[in-house]
């Protein structure tokens, strides 16, 4: 994920600049957005992922409810690390099917020795969800 904390920059590779490894440094004075805003599915009261879902154990960060698309819930999965594991993403593959809940995930590129900025973007669900994701791309416009 890409997001700004005050001012400064945090993408793969390149952490928030307040991250411990464990937490924040600087916790109390956190900002709003995205800071006390953002919450990972997995901490979520009630959640649909399995407790093995621990981002730092599953190799994901599952972010639900991202956007809406055509009345349905899409979920986010971005990689912890290089990529998701096989068995992290065909778990929430099933998940998406069984539940009407596209998926869009992220991927970097595995040949690259560094990690990207902008991460390979793909998604799962129906044909035509895949086709406006693929659209929103080319036009370069922001999923979320």
């Amino acid at each position: 994920m890409q997001i700004k904390v005050k001012g400064c920059e945090a993408y793969p590779g390149h952490p928030c600049p307040h991250s411990t490894g464990s937490g924040c440094d600087d916790y109390e004075n956190r900002p709003v957005n995205p800071c006390q805003q953002f919450e990972c599915a997995w901490v979520k009261p009630n959640s649909f992922l399995p407790e093995s879902f621990k981002p730092s154990e599953c190799g994901a960060l599952v972010i639900d409810n991202i956007l809406d698309w055509q009345g349905l819930k899409v979920d986010l999965a971005v990689p912890v690390g290089r990529e998701i594991s096989e068995q992290t993403l065909q778990w929430l593959m099933q998940f998406a099917a069984e539940n009407m809940r596209p998926l869009i995930y992220q991927m970097q590129d595995s040949n690259s020795p560094v990690f990207e900025k902008n991460p390979l973007t793909l998604a799962y669900g129906p044909p035509a969800f895949q086709q406006w994701v693929l659209e929103m791309q080319a036009q370069g416009k922001k999923l979320w």
